[in-house]
């Protein structure tokens, strides 16, 4: 088992608080994103932790699946983390968490949104997550604009 993290900061021009609070109303960002085609409330309720979501993707061109659990929310700190339990990440890594936390940009307008992804290959022939970062990037950028339109 090998565990590794990768992590990165995404310059936006929407309010930390905008942003945060977008993100975790997921039941909304297909209306935002191109990468997300909906997502569906298993169990719990939105935006709480405990909760379980189906998210339906579309990454590198592919329809993909994730069953995530929400474990921890930090409304002070702009921060969600999320658990994959279930999904085609699942098949390549045992663990696999998210976590995304929305900071004022400091000496300016805007913010940063930060993604950090922590997991643990199933063998040493499972690529790191760096692709996957991409996706996080270009869904970020897509969700600030859709922001900015709305005014």
């Amino acid at each position: 088992m090998v565990e590794a993290e990768v992590e990165v900061d995404v310059e936006i021009k929407s309010t930390a608080d905008k942003f945060f609070m977008f993100s975790r109303r997921s039941q909304h960002a297909s209306k935002a994103t191109r990468y997300v085609q909906g997502c569906d409330l298993l169990e719990g309720e939105w935006g709480e932790v405990g909760s379980i979501l189906l998210w339906k993707l579309t990454v590198d061109g592919e329809p993909k699946v994730s069953k995530d659990m929400i474990e921890a929310i930090d409304m002070k700190m702009n921060m969600i983390q999320w658990r994959v339990l279930e999904g085609p990440l699942k098949e390549e890594y045992n663990i696999f968490s998210k976590t995304m936390k929305v900071s004022p940009k400091q000496g300016g307008s805007g913010s940063v949104v930060k993604w950090n992804l922590k997991y643990e290959r199933i063998d040493e022939k499972v690529a790191h997550l760096e692709r996957l970062l991409q996706f996080f990037v270009e869904c970020v950028n897509e969700i600030d604009q859709y922001l900015l339109s709305e005014g």
